[in-house]
């Protein structure tokens, strides 16, 4: 059976909601989710609206297919406390150039644990939901089908998580890169576009060059100095590869299950140390 999220966060999402509702409208939601039931959502700022298609019930007199609009809203973070956070997060290198890279980090909530805050939904108190279904409980099934496919978008999109909470991943990036870190960060990450210049051979120009002190035959041949008897080998070196972590663990284009970024980084340790046994 796939799962819904395949990212920490998108499962962390999931957990919150799974801890105060009851198991059987879950199960629900999830065949409700997969089905096409939840028919289109929406989300602005820190609501998400939906529609979704529930179920013909003769016993409680629906003989038609009935129609539900459903409301999720996350309790957005005030914009004195954004200070604070963008504040603390701006004083970590690691953490300024992983959000600026389109990687929300793992230890993140540790930074809004040290304000009494949270990014993720922890409770019930982060959320208020609302369903036009007779179904006396909250959340309900339909509830329930809409936030596990919001957790799938989060997994394309982390930075759903901020605008949920009251700040857009625009507003957030642009704060962290005018900090010092930031400026000195995005001066590394901004690829400068090199002209092109056209040529009229396919081979470099060759130089004259004069040469007052003509070489003997034997250092002409040997050179000067001697080579090395043995060849130190060179001490491994962490790739950047920013180009690549800029597309996020899960590009558009990447169907998979495992991260994009941790299979390229396998993929450089391996031709990286390819041939160092022939060394």
């Amino acid at each position: 059976m796939a799962k819904f999220s395949r990212t920490w966060w998108g499962d962390r999402f999931i957990q919150a909601l799974e801890e105060f509702t009851d198991e059987n409208r879950l199960k629900r939601g999830r065949s409700y989710a997969r089905g096409g039931k939840v028919l289109n959502f929406e989300i602005d700022k820190n609501e998400i609206v939906a529609q979704v298609q529930g179920s013909i019930n003769p016993y409680f007199g629906v003989y038609t297919v009935p129609l539900y609009c459903t409301e999720i809203k996350l309790t957005p973070i005030p914009k004195t406390k954004w200070k604070e956070v963008i504040s603390k997060l701006s004083s970590k290198a690691s953490v300024v150039s992983r959000l600026l890279l389109n990687e929300v980090p793992e230890n993140i909530e540790d930074t809004f644990a040290e304000l009494g805050l949270n990014l993720l939904p922890h409770s019930k108190k982060d959320f208020k939901t609302s369903c036009s279904c007779p179904d006396y409980a909250n959340p309900c099934k339909h509830i329930a089908g809409v936030y596990y496919l919001v957790a799938s978008q989060l997994d394309r999109d982390p930075f759903l998580l901020f605008e949920l909470r009251g700040l857009s991943k625009t507003e957030l990036q642009e704060k962290l890169a005018a900090s010092p870190l930031g400026k000195a960060l995005s001066s590394q990450f901004n690829t400068e576009e090199i002209p092109i210049e056209t040529s009229t051979s396919l081979y470099p120009k060759l130089e004259k060059k004069i040469i007052t002190q003509k070489p003997t035959s034997k250092e002409f041949w040997l050179g000067k100095k001697r080579l090395p008897q043995t060849i130190e080998v060179a001490n491994q070196s962490g790739v950047s590869a920013i180009l690549v972590k800029k597309q996020g663990d899960y590009p558009a284009f990447w169907n998979k299950d495992n991260s994009f970024i941790a299979a390229m980084e396998e993929l450089y340790d391996r031709v990286k140390g390819k041939n160092q046994n022939l060394m």
